[in-house]
């Protein structure tokens, strides 16, 4: 095939497409993504569908995985030339080698362009320094991380929601979910006098158990997690509601004292956005972690921390 280049009128080469790095978090419900200039600046940032790790094992989550980080690179292409890949993959291992290839053949880079690593590890570094305190995240999952003086990820929790997750946006709709059908069990129609079941067969669509049923087994954990802000939404009105949401801070600060057990008090920050559902939650947490431990919220914004991180891997402009 032959070819022709043409230079503009003025004679000029067009200037090069600078060269960004990428920071992609990825979680249940969300992933977000922000690319980073030389001078790990972010240039740009969005937001796609969540993903995790654990949905790898599937011929359906491996579809989804190529359809999300394929739109990633076609996205991060159109802002200029990607030159690493930083991502943080709810439940990512590093047994799990087939993921981080795939990722740089859809990227269309060298596998030592892409580093790979769970999600909370990027989260913790954007708010703390090494071995400065203990994080606890709460979205759809629940974990409390820490990153030592040379480097070493520590958690509490982060079991996933067969086996915990307390506290996060999946257990309290868990809670909930279970409070209503126990009720009805004894009390058949019980839902019409309970605010916090109307809530939650409001989001459902139904009071019928089938779509309950539906929801629950055909659902992602995201969308599962999202009835906690149905919980939320009457906590002022029902008490049950109220209870599960201080139950979540109680749960949270277990996570924090885990940590505080084995390495010692130091400060916690609560990321996530379990925190912005209902200030039951922080309220509980702060009740139930020691007094001389500090608490602090925050929002992480991880996927800008994991651009800027593979900003610095960029070579330098000649």
């Amino acid at each position: 095939m032959n070819s022709e280049f043409f230079l503009p009128e003025s004679g000029e080469l067009p200037p090069p497409l600078p060269l960004l790095g990428l920071g992609i978090d990825t979680g249940g419900t969300q992933t977000r993504w922000a690319l980073a200039n030389q001078q790990q600046s972010v240039v740009a940032s969005g937001t796609a569908e969540g993903f995790t790790a654990l949905q790898f094992g599937t011929r359906e989550g491996k579809t989804a995985f190529q359809h999300l980080f394929a739109t990633l690179a076609a996205t991060a292409r159109s802002h200029g030339e990607l030159g690493y890949v930083k991502a943080g993959i709810t439940g990512f291992s590093s047994e799990q080698a087939q993921l981080h290839h795939m990722i740089a053949r859809i990227f269309e880079l060298p596998d030592s362009s892409v580093s790979i690593g769970n999600d909370i590890e990027i989260a913790y570094l954007d708010i703390f320094s090494p071995g400065a305190g203990y994080l606890i995240y709460a979205g759809t999952g629940s974990i409390a991380a820490y990153i030592d003086e040379n480097g070493e990820f520590h958690r509490a929790g982060g079991r996933g929601y067969l086996i915990d997750d307390g506290g996060s946006g999946y257990w309290i709709a868990r809670e909930a979910l279970q409070y209503i059908w126990r009720n009805e069990d004894e009390q058949p129609g019980y839902w019409r006098q309970s605010r916090l079941a109307q809530s939650i067969f409001h989001q459902i669509g139904s009071h019928d158990w089938q779509r309950t049923k539906d929801f629950v087994y055909h659902r992602s954990r995201g969308d599962i997690g999202k009835l906690a802000l149905g919980v939320a939404a009457v906590a002022s009105q029902d008490t049950v509601a109220a209870d599960i949401l201080w139950r979540a801070g109680q749960e949270l600060a277990r996570l924090a004292i885990s940590l505080c057990h084995r390495y010692g008090p130091r400060p916690v920050v609560l990321s996530g956005r379990v925190q912005e559902l209902h200030p039951l939650i922080t309220e509980s947490l702060r009740k139930h972690l020691p007094s001389e431990i500090s608490l602090r919220q925050s929002t992480c914004q991880a996927h800008f921390s994991a651009a800027r991180l593979a900003a610095k891997q960029l070579p330098d402009t000649p």
